[in-house]
């Protein structure tokens, strides 16, 4: 039998043959056109599958959409899926781990490296004609020798552990859910330690957790003041675990040193947010698992789950 698969956000046309690439035979994909919640909602009475990126899915998308059978995420952040309507309709949710580790822990290195040697300073200055040679010797670091501390020790933050110990880093971690010692750990020289410590030890803070209430706004004001003066805080994994209006004050105030942000509290970020114009924080627009090479393979998994649920054997991944 052949479905009708709706992209439930605006990408370009690129991204949408990648997609189209990972198909199944005689499967139809539909992306949206026109510009407004009832034109796309018009289109989803297609859709007998829902493929998410990071837009919203709501009661009132779903009542659009009376042939859904399963609504499948691209990625991991469902925070944003009306989960209780889709129990409602008896229609699940699946998410798609694959694709996003290695980008997102080779991205977190990349903000790690991009703060410490001042990437966009110099490259700035030396477009303008300013050759900072030794201009920026004085405020540029070395990661050997740091300590990085992870919060949250799952598969993305163990993957940057692997990459920051052949940097000479020094590993800590905290992860209250982990029941045993990972071998990654042990592999990486990764330490596990209380959240107060990792704070006061650490030059480098990474944030992997997901949100939750429990991890809403987690990085406080009370978190950056346990934090050394010289440290940096690094965020690949979602806007709203940082208050967002603590870290500009404590950024301001250099209270910690610097910062490197893939993901912001409100996307895209506000044009007026201070953070635009901070010389100690390195910015990137939500790309740390925005590769080809990720959505290719996301792709691959999406649709073989997708394809499970059509033989009616039990998919991966569900969330609901």
């Amino acid at each position: 039998m052949n479905y009708t698969v709706m992209y439930w956000n605006r990408a370009t046309g690129d991204v949408y043959e990648v997609i189209r690439s990972q198909m199944p035979t005689g499967w139809r994909l539909v992306t949206l056109e026109g510009e407004t919640q009832e034109e796309w909602r018009a289109q989803l009475r297609q859709a007998d599958f829902l493929l998410v990126a990071d837009w919203p899915v709501t009661a009132e998308d779903l009542d659009a959409a009376p042939k859904l059978t399963m609504v499948q995420h691209q990625g991991v952040g469902h925070e944003r899926i009306d989960k209780a309507a889709l129990k409602a309709r008896g229609i699940p949710l699946a998410l798609c781990p694959a694709g996003t580790t290695v980008g997102v822990a080779e991205h977190t290195m990349l903000l790690i490296l991009a703060v410490y040697k001042r990437l966009v300073a110099a490259d700035t200055k030396l477009r303008e004609g300013t050759w900072l040679q030794w201009g920026l010797r004085s405020t540029s670091h070395e990661l050997a020798g740091k300590t990085l501390g992870l919060v949250g020790f799952g598969r993305i933050a163990q993957a940057v552990a692997q990459r920051a110990h052949a940097f000479e880093a020094r590993i800590l971690y905290h992860d209250p859910y982990l029941t045993e010692r990972p071998l990654a750990a042990s592999a990486w020289n990764a330490v596990a330690v209380p959240l107060p410590e990792l704070l006061r030890q650490s030059d480098i803070v990474s944030l992997h957790v997901p949100t939750t209430g429990e991890t809403r706004r987690f990085m406080s004001t009370s978190k950056f003041e346990q934090m050394k003066p010289s440290a940096i805080l690094i965020n690949t994994s979602r806007g709203a675990v940082v208050d967002e209006p603590a870290l500009i004050k404590a950024l301001e105030a250099r209270i910690i040193a610097g910062a490197g942000l893939d993901v912001f509290e409100q996307e895209p970020i506000r044009p007026d947010s201070p953070l635009l114009k901070m010389d100690n924080v390195v910015l990137t627009p939500h790309i740390a698992a925005g590769t080809v090479d990720a959505l290719r393979q996301k792709m691959h998994s999406v649709f073989a789950n997708l394809q499970r649920f059509a033989r009616g054997e039990p998919i991966h991944d569900q969330v609901v």
